[in-house]
């Protein structure tokens, strides 16, 4: 009796195993949610696949990083000496220079942003067709990585507004709201552009035309969509970037906010991102075939 009491002293108390997480894997249905929860899992792989990004693109270069603020600045320049030397194109009370800087850096972002995820999934084809994680994480990387490149971008901006005495307004408060719209739609047509290029192989060729085409639709360079002749003003009113270009502006340099456009302009870019993520995840079964 002593002996049984002595080892029932000495056993170890049984616990209850822990409950393992089981996968159900059954047949794609035609139209899926995004699951969020799937992807918030797999956020340390989006981070990894983000940084490995930056690493490839700035790797054995002579100014690193600094690419990321010569593109615009080499921009700026350009648009400085052949349209504002000219005297054809005014901006108004704000510097030239600074002027389409602030309109150049939100326009270069959400078109490397947009462009990347685009390629996005087609450039990562040995990583899909090996393993499984959900593939929304390659164009959400590709879109962090142009986000920190104009982060970069940035410090320039605030170096010129020091320069030419220019001090933000209220609207400084709006900047990380457009910024983050911007980076939204960039997301969703970004998306949807990965998802076709999967399937034709001809829409690489067609994102740089384009990309060209709506750059120049877009008020980047120039005052107003009041500047643009009437037949073409009424086509502007379906770019999003329109409103968002010249909020962007407002909120960095202390401008009137363009209310009435940033709202429909955010309109088109959550009714993007919707469009793009479902259509990604309607065919995104296929890609490991497909590709």
């Amino acid at each position: 009796m002593q002996l049984m009491q002595e080892t029932a002293r000495i056993a170890p108390p049984i616990t209850a195993a822990p409950a393992r997480r089981v996968t159900f894997i059954e047949p794609p249905r035609r139209w899926q949610w995004v699951n969020v929860a799937e992807l918030w899992r797999f956020r340390d792989l989006a981070l990894q696949l983000a940084w490995r990004d930056i690493k490839v693109r700035y790797k054995q270069t002579l100014l690193g990083a600094g690419w990321a603020i010569f593109q615009p600045a080499m921009m700026m320049l350009v648009f400085v000496v052949f349209f504002h030397g000219s005297g054809h194109v005014s901006s108004g009370e704000l510097p030239y220079p600074l002027f389409v800087y602030a309109g150049l850096l939100p326009w270069i972002f959400f078109a490397t942003a947009m462009s990347s995820a685009a390629q996005s999934v087609v450039g990562s084809e040995r990583l899909i067709t090996k393993i499984y994680f959900p593939r929304l994480a390659i164009p959400l990387a590709a879109v962090a990585t142009a986000v920190v490149d104009a982060a970069m971008a940035m410090v320039l901006l605030v170096g010129m507004m020091a320069w030419y005495h220019v001090a933000p307004g209220p609207g400084l408060l709006m900047l990380p709201i457009v910024f983050g719209v911007i980076a939204l739609t960039a997301t969703g047509l970004g998306t949807l552009l990965a998802a076709l290029n999967v399937a034709y192989r001809d829409v690489r060729y067609v994102i740089p035309f384009l990309i060209q085409i709506w750059m120049f639709a877009t008020p980047s360079i120039y005052t107003q969509t009041s500047a643009l002749p009437d037949h073409v003003r009424s086509l502007v009113v379906f770019n999003p970037m329109v409103g968002l270009i010249e909020g962007f502006r407002a909120a960095a340099l202390g401008g009137p906010m363009p209310w009435t456009q940033l709202a429909a302009a955010s309109t088109t870019g959550v009714l993007a991102l919707l469009v793009g993520c479902l259509y990604f995840r309607r065919i995104e079964d296929t890609f490991a075939d497909t590709i």
